[in-house]
């Protein structure tokens, strides 16, 4: 808190809004606070107000009584001057803050929905909608218009299409695909939408340079055939981590294998456990923040190949966090 010191005028007094106080004093000199209460211009000795010289009209808090002692005074000015850079601390910290005020489920909702009936998704997308439940799965990852999206091994572009209607056109959605495909450049063709990218990237290094800090990144259904690929996937996870903003988030989402499953199921039966993954990801620094059993279904054996299975497979759905 800034002290300012003033000349000694013959009274030692000085004007404010509550009338004539005598100003405090240290070492012969006469000083005030200066404090954000309002301005009045300061009156010439003619009675013109001069525009250009203001003072502070000080608060009662500050006003010499007759009764108060000097330390008393000197204690409240200290008290005072720690309050402000409290504030002062908090509402920077509060500044930095990256969360965003909760927004009503009723409104998200309605958004949802409208991406999920969006006219430009094809049939097949709305077929395999009963199988991976895009009214839970949108909420479970928290996507919001404007955000900055990594969907990896995007596929046929089932996710990262649903990504890049909930994002808007304030938002992107860039596609990560090892190799380019048919099917999802089909998808562009009939239906191009400016804010969906595809990248053709490797998984140990599958974000662009030019891409800023992300809120958001996907991985569904497919970490399992990643671990029989020659992908080194500490890297590939670090690199996740370093690419997302503090508190963004990277939603994982696969076909559970039995507890204790051996890695090589990823090759065998297209299936990974669940505690495997858990490890990996966390290992790079990611917090779970959050798992959901909307796609759980416990009449699958997961005996199976997840391809091969006559029912939907029972699937994990993990939601980290980078902190």
């Amino acid at each position: 808190m800034a002290v300012r010191a003033l000349r000694r005028r013959s009274s030692f007094e000085h004007r404010g809004v509550a009338g004539n106080h005598t100003p405090l004093r240290r070492g012969g000199q006469c000083t005030r606070l200066r404090e954000s209460a309002p301005r009045y211009p300061r009156q010439s000795r003619r009675g013109s107000a001069a525009p250009l010289e203001y003072h502070f009209a000080p608060s009662a808090l500050f006003h010499r009584e007759p009764a108060m002692s000097l330390f008393p005074r000197h204690l409240a000015l200290a008290i005072a001057g720690r309050s402000v850079f409290l504030v002062i601390g908090l509402l920077s910290a509060l500044g930095g803050c990256s969360t965003m005020p909760a927004e009503d489920p009723r409104f998200a909702a309605e958004r949802n929905q409208r991406v999920i009936e969006s006219p430009i998704r094809t049939d097949q997308d709305r077929r395999m909608d009963s199988a991976r439940h895009p009214a839970e799965f949108l909420p479970f990852t928290q996507v919001k218009p404007g955000m900055q999206v990594l969907d990896v091994s995007a596929g046929a572009g089932y996710t990262s299409q649903l990504l890049a209607l909930a994002v808007g056109p304030t938002g992107t959605v860039w596609a990560q695909r090892q190799q380019p495909g048919e099917a999802f450049t089909k998808r562009l063709a009939d239906h191009p939408q400016a804010n969906l990218v595809p990248v053709i990237r490797p998984f140990e290094d599958p974000v662009p340079d030019q891409v800023p800090k992300l809120d958001l990144i996907t991985l569904i259904l497919n970490y399992h055939d990643i671990t029989y690929l020659p992908v080194d996937r500490a890297k590939m996870n670090q690199r996740l981590f370093a690419a997302l903003k503090p508190g963004g988030h990277f939603v994982l989402i696969d076909h559970s294998a039995k507890a204790g499953a051996d890695i090589s199921v990823g090759k065998t039966l297209h299936r990974i456990d669940q505690a495997i993954v858990l490890a990996e990801v966390r290992k790079a620094g990611f917090v779970l923040e959050a798992e959901s059993d909307f796609l759980r279904d416990p009449a699958d054996t997961r005996e199976e190949s997840s391809g091969d299975a006559k029912i939907p497979t029972d699937k994990f759905a993990l939601r980290f966090v980078k902190p």
